[in-house]
């Protein structure tokens, strides 16, 4: 194995239907605070073969907006994109391939689920406990969509979790699954 400069999670980059309806949403939830707008409203659309080519997009599709919010207590940033063009899918569900959910940490589980249902949020169910490696006493997870359907995990884990003492050296990778014939290289 070798080392890499990756250090963690920048930001996340979320495209929505409405740039001002998912920053209320997010301000509202989760506390968040605007840090800037890379491409305001007025400013643009920003489209093009470059933003194309850069962006793996459809010829025709414009970036209509792109603001930059922060999430409280130092964690990822959370970057909004807003575009027209002429695709438009629904968000990934959890059973589609690519990146399918963002999870947040809560210390109180309960009030950040309040908070994103009174924001606007959908609660999927109520909050479980973690299971397996995750489980604690007080460990919990719960999954909601936001209004523009994108599934997010909320999840707290305030007791120890069973993984990091079974894990290599306490800190490193999880075993392989036995029952699943390693990598071909």
């Amino acid at each position: 194995m070798t080392a890499t400069s990756v250090r963690g999670i920048d930001h996340i980059g979320v495209t929505v239907p409405d740039l001002e309806t998912a920053t209320l949403f997010l301000v509202r939830a989760f506390g968040a605070e605007v840090r800037y707008d890379t491409l305001r409203r007025q400013d643009g659309p920003n489209g093009g073969p470059d933003v194309e080519r850069r962006l793996g997009v459809p010829a025709g599709t414009q970036q209509l907006a792109i603001r930059m919010l922060a999430l409280p207590g130092g964690g990822p940033g959370i970057e909004l994109f807003e575009f027209q063009g002429p695709r438009r899918e629904p968000p990934a569900l959890p059973c589609d391939f690519g990146w399918q959910h963002v999870a947040l940490y809560a210390d109180d589980l309960d009030a950040a689920v309040r908070d994103c249902v009174a924001a606007g949020a959908s609660l999927l169910a109520e909050a479980q406990p973690l299971p397996g490696p995750e489980a604690g006493e007080h460990n919990r997870f719960a999954y909601l969509r936001t209004p523009w359907g994108s599934t997010l995990q909320l999840l707290t884990y305030p007791d120890p979790q069973p993984w990091r003492h079974t894990a290599s050296g306490g800190t490193g990778t999880w075993p392989t699954d036995p029952a699943r014939p390693p990598a071909l290289s």
